[in-house]
């Protein structure tokens, strides 16, 4: 037997075994065998009493809160006798021992920071934040004209079309009930700018210098057409002659993708964190960061993968956009995102937790194209260095001396004439390169 991320030993019972199965309990359930060192093996000199296993239950029962009460069993292993403590997940979360939360992760227990006791919380009733009410504000801090853009919005979408008033539209969704509005009602809509929401974003010539920033505290909707017009601002465009009558704009990044990460960053924030999402943009790439880490049960091998459930963190906020069409399906995006970037040309985007949150890198399509100059200047300059060196010589000269292909000897030697450094002398069959005379 191993230890994993259902089953865990423990060489006497203590509180360590208590919080175990409080951890357990609020994850998927697991077991606790009492008697084992860490490697399985049976602990000389353990002693199992007449009455010890059920003061034990009492134990686990009186110091946790709410109650809970594993099913206990003696099991023999390798001769010896053990006590088997089960649980399983229980329906009503978070579990505390000693007014602390934990969660099992892989193999071992994790203290839940009060983040992810409320998100636990809400998930046991198949809620989220944003389903409650707003306490904050109430139905005159919505801009009724920002609902029936909404509206527009969502009959494009769908075939039955909305001809009601803004408000009761909204109770049909849910985000306003009882005449009190939803903490996703008040983002979504709010008349007025919010701190809640305040994405900072920049334009860095280096890492410490900004050349241009912008901050936008507005409704979400509203959001993700500043948030792009600000990266377009600053990112490369060319444009490619075909023989068509109008020319081809290429952007540095797939702008597809861009808007997905944007949107997907607007709807899976964790509002309830007290930092602010960042977007930096620099020359060879783009950083954006949201506060809010992958949920445990997600890492990042399955999110690249796609083999893992969507766990939505907003979910009346999720719902909204989905229905005008702007997520097209929960926990296909980052999919889309690489594949994106790749067909473009790009490296592939680098997605990590990273410190209190989750950010996503993209690499711009020019740094590719910098890096192939890069390669492509060094091999010019050697091969300026070698004709001054032993001028007079020909290409099968510098392809065996250089070790490369004539193809790429032929090309240095182009840009080299065309910058007036290299000159050929003498005849077509015997002459060679030769330095430029200043």
């Amino acid at each position: 037997m191993k230890e994993s991320t259902h089953t865990e030993f423990k060489s006497s019972f203590n509180d360590a075994v208590i919080e175990t199965l409080v951890a357990f309990a609020n994850s998927k359930g697991g077991k606790v065998i009492v008697g084992l060192n860490n490697k399985g093996l049976p602990i000389k000199g353990f002693k199992i009493g007449n009455e010890t296993v059920q003061q034990w239950v009492n134990e686990i029962k009186n110091k946790t809160q709410p109650s809970i009460i594993p099913d206990a069993e003696i099991v023999n292993v390798a001769g010896k006798e053990t006590v088997e403590f089960f649980i399983k997940e229980f329906p009503i979360k978070p579990i505390s021992f000693k007014g602390r939360y934990y969660k099992r992760v892989k193999n071992s227990n994790h203290q839940l920071t009060l983040t992810e006791i409320s998100n636990l919380h809400l998930q046991t009733f198949n809620s989220s934040w944003d389903y409650n009410f707003d306490p904050n504000h109430n139905i005159n801090s919505i801009g009724e004209e920002k609902v029936g853009a909404f509206i527009t919005l969502w009959n494009k979408y769908h075939l039955v079309k909305i001809d009601e008033a803004s408000f009761s539209f909204l109770q049909k969704l849910e985000l306003l009930r009882e005449s009190k509005i939803t903490n996703a009602c008040f983002l979504l809509f709010t008349k007025n700018d919010t701190i809640l929401s305040t994405i900072e974003m920049g334009r860095f010539q280096d890492d410490i210098t900004i050349k241009d920033a912008l901050s936008v505290r507005s409704d979400l909707l509203t959001e993700v057409d500043v948030v792009l017009n600000f990266i377009i601002k600053h990112i490369r465009k060319e444009y490619i002659i075909t023989g068509k009558k109008q020319r081809d704009e290429v952007w540095e990044y797939p702008l597809n993708a861009i808007r997905e990460i944007v949107i997907n960053m607007i709807v899976h924030r964790d509002y309830m964190h007290s930092g602010d999402s960042g977007i930096k943009i620099f020359d060879d790439r783009i950083e954006f960061f949201n506060p809010g880490e992958l949920p445990n049960s997600i890492s990042i091998k399955s999110l690249l993968s796609g083999s893992y459930v969507s766990d939505c963190r907003n979910k009346l906020i999720a719902f909204a956009f989905k229905e005008i069409g702007w997520i097209e399906k929960y926990g296909s995006g980052i999919k889309r995102v690489t594949q994106a970037f790749k067909a473009h040309g790009c490296e592939a985007p680098v997605f990590e937790n990273f410190q209190h949150g989750f950010r996503v890198t993209v690499f711009s399509k020019q740094k590719i194209s910098d890096e192939l100059n890069e390669g492509v200047n060094e091999g010019v300059n050697e091969l300026l260095k070698l004709i001054k060196k032993i001028p007079g010589k020909r290409v099968p000269f510098f392809v065996k001396t250089m070790s490369t292909s004539a193809k790429n000897i032929e090309r240095w030697l182009k840009q080299l004439k065309y910058e007036n450094k290299i000159v050929f002398k003498g005849a077509a069959k015997s002459g060679g390169y030769f330095e430029t005379t200043k």
